[in-house]
């Protein structure tokens, strides 16, 4: 069995080397319980050299920062596009939906050809002025506080309005995906009508670039095994396909 000193120098140098750690791989690395690693990472979590995950650690800190949308929209937008691409594809004919806020729901409802009529209730002026030019496409604005950072409403008039309508689906950003803590956005309110939003729909399904897992919001959404599908690129690792695959969710790799 390594010494601590040498199971730390060994943790410290893969996490240099590859960016994140399982607990799995580094037992079988320094032949040692699950137990003794994950003592370790929190011992290196307290000295401020990683960020421990669920069943690993990362050097890049998990919690997800809130950025104006206009940033935002520049990071992963080949990746956004086929997710949105894909997600667009499963909308039906004269279908209802909800698409929340983010830039990878933007992409989606840009690409949204509508086949038949098409509802669309959003909470997000960008959606809704992507689709304004459709004209088989009704689209219900929420009301409410506008954060401009996410060119969205939030609050109590977005989520009464709610109350009198049912939908097929919901197609729901997020700023982070954890496999432990669920989803997540970076303000509290939104992840308030985002819960309303999915007691509304009877389907769930979360766009998200891979860059979006093993990150964390402030404002809980809900747990993973709330959400039917996740639309994703294949920058996802195996494992967490595998662990999500087991929660029962339907997982799509574009």
């Amino acid at each position: 069995m390594a010494n601590l000193i040498d199971r730390h120098e060994h943790i410290l140098g893969k996490l240099k080397r590859q960016g994140n750690v399982e607990v799995l791989d580094l037992c079988n690395d320094l032949k040692v319980s699950s137990v003794t690693i994950r003592k370790d990472l929190k011992n290196l979590e307290d000295k401020h050299l990683l960020y421990r995950t669920h069943g690993g650690a990362t050097l890049k800190n998990p919690y997800a920062a809130d950025r104006p949308v206009n940033e935002k929209e520049k990071l992963n937008s080949d990746e956004k596009t086929g997710i949105g691409s894909f997600a667009a594809s499963l909308i039906e004919k004269n279908d209802c939906i909800i698409i929340g806020s983010g830039t990878t729901v933007l992409a989606f409802a840009k690409c949204i050809e509508p086949i038949g009529n098409l509802t669309v209730i959003t909470a997000a002026l960008n959606v809704a002025s992507a689709l304004i030019h459709h004209p088989e496409v009704e689209i219900l604005q929420l009301g409410g506080m506008l954060r401009k950072s996410s060119s969205s409403v939030a609050g109590s008039y977005a989520e009464n309005i709610l109350d009198d309508f049912s939908a097929s689906k919901l197609f729901l950003g997020v700023d982070g995906i954890d496999l432990e803590f669920g989803l997540t956005t970076t303000n509290v309110a939104e992840a308030q009508l985002n819960r309303k939003m999915m007691r509304t729909a009877q389907k769930t399904i979360v766009l998200a670039d891979s860059s979006k897992f093993g990150r964390r919001g402030y404002g809980k959404i809900c747990a993973l095994e709330d959400v039917e599908q996740i639309i994703t690129d294949s920058g996802i690792s195996e494992h967490t396909v595998e662990m999500l695959k087991g929660m029962g969710i339907e997982v799509t790799i574009i």
